[in-house]
């Protein structure tokens, strides 16, 4: 309990990704008096892992059931649908809540910065990603898969999902979570050979060796590698040595192994070529070639070479956005903090903080989020007495404002009736789950609307 008062901490976090849910873990841990509600702005929680884990990642998704254990802590309260800085501005949020934790992850694509990057049929790994996982912001997006040559340019474990995803056979994804609109259009794909390009050499991949060796597994696609490509200069093989390396020493083995595959009567390729930096994406109305300089040594070389393709997917990394009434660093993409608190300038603003992704970048695994929450948790337990208590701890005032404002607020109760619809649809199709793709869709499960009107919202 506040020192002040003789109620229970009441904790706003922002955000029902994994960040989001290990921070309420934590939170629960702590052996403080608190009440925990949890703000997502989509109807549906766990983030990253329902919109960003790739459809045939099912075992990645099993984090979900110890995310549903955190939220059925009788502590716990989920208000989905609600947009913090739209819906509730920042300051408002702080007149109901004690403390709030900023948990909203990184969702903008960073920027290659090269001529040509808007023309049609280039791609964010966001864009793609969102529209076979059914993210509501990215159900209508449009993918031309009429060309026999796609490119993705990245080294990490988002360039290789996304070339796995093109590589895959219909009967390959049928079997997933992918979404019906999505299954349809790539089962008419044309593309025959996808090519993933990195800057670097070979023993800087970003990529896993679970991810990498997938590639050779696919059921219609041969996977190629240059073997000049995997001869590594003596730093390189020293520094390989370091147990920090040692996923990318696995990686490296992997490929080579990728050198000796026939093709087999595979109809597509899978191309890895590193040391290429892009400069530009050639097209008059749309993306029809990619020029690359070729570095050598770690250093430009005043060399290029071009390839002809009809789509180009930038998986370089991911930014956070700003918040409204919250501090923020364009130049890093997070909201500056010190061990999780808030920074205004050099100075903690009080009773607000911050983790995952918006906090440190866009780094780590679904895992690396319960370290940092962790931290964050630390700090807020040092600032107890520091903090002045909200103004007004009343839940049902802040839910009859949402009413006001004709926000319908989803609790965990409805997300749970949604969830069991989705399943439903999803066994029809043979699927895990047929994810309904629109924001009124959702809320028309969550208030029974839909039955009366014998049909989903659009």
């Amino acid at each position: 309990m506040l020192p002040s008062i003789s109620r229970p901490l009441r904790v706003a976090i922002i955000g029902a990704g994994p960040a989001g849910f290990y921070t309420a873990e934590v939170l629960f841990q702590s052996g403080v008096s608190l009440e925990v509600h949890m703000f997502e702005k989509l109807p549906a929680p766990f983030g990253l892992v329902r919109y960003g884990v790739a459809p045939d990642h099912q075992k990645i998704k099993n984090v979900i059931k110890v995310f549903e254990k955190t939220a059925s802590d009788k502590r716990f309260f989920y208000f989905g649908n609600v947009t913090i800085g739209r819906d509730l501005s920042v300051q408002e949020l702080k007149k109901f809540y004690d403390a709030a934790i900023f948990c909203y992850g990184a969702e903008a694509d960073r920027q290659l910065g090269i001529k040509g990057e808007g023309l049609k049929g280039c791609y964010k790994a966001s864009q793609f990603i969102g529209w076979y996982n059914g993210h509501p912001q990215f159900a209508d997006e449009e993918f031309d898969f009429s060309h026999e040559t796609a490119v993705v340019m990245g080294q990490g474990n988002v360039a290789i999902d996304i070339a796995r995803i093109l590589c895959s056979t219909k009967e390959e994804l049928a079997k997933t979570d992918i979404c019906q609109h999505a299954l349809d259009m790539l089962a008419e794909s044309k593309v025959k050979e996808v090519h993933i390009y990195g800057r670097r050499s070979v023993a800087h991949v970003a990529f896993t060796p679970v991810e990498i060796r997938e590639m050779g597994n696919l059921q219609d696609c041969c996977p190629v590698v240059d073997p000049a490509d995997l001869v590594l200069a003596p730093d390189s093989i020293k520094d390989l040595e370091e147990l920090a390396n040692a996923f990318r020493k696995k990686d490296i083995e992997i490929l080579r192994s990728f050198t000796a595959m026939s093709q087999g009567g595979r109809k597509r390729k899978f191309f890895l070529h590193f040391n290429r930096s892009p400069v530009e994406i050639i097209g008059v109305s749309r993306v029809q070639k990619a020029r690359f300089e070729i570095n050598e040594q770690g250093k430009p070389s005043g060399k290029y070479e071009e390839i002809e393709c009809g789509s180009f997917f930038t998986c370089i990394g991911y930014v956070g956005e700003p918040i409204e009434g919250l501090p923020f660093l364009p130049q890093k993409g997070i909201v500056p903090n010190l061990k999780g608190r808030i920074l205004e300038g050099e100075v903690p603003v009080k009773g607000s903080y911050v983790c995952g992704w918006i906090a440190q970048g866009a780094s780590g695994v679904i895992g690396t989020n319960k370290l940092r929450a962790q931290e964050t948790i630390h700090s807020l337990m040092e600032d107890l007495a520091l903090l002045p208590g909200c103004e007004t701890p009343d839940t049902k005032e802040m839910l009859d404002l949402f009413k006001s404002r004709g926000v319908f607020a989803v609790t965990f109760i409805d997300w749970k009736k949604i969830d069991a619809y989705e399943v439903m649809m999803g066994s029809n199709l043979g699927k895990p789950r047929e994810k309904l793709i629109r924001v009124g869709q959702m809320i028309s499960v969550a208030d029974g609307s839909y039955k009366q009107k014998g049909t989903l919202s659009s």
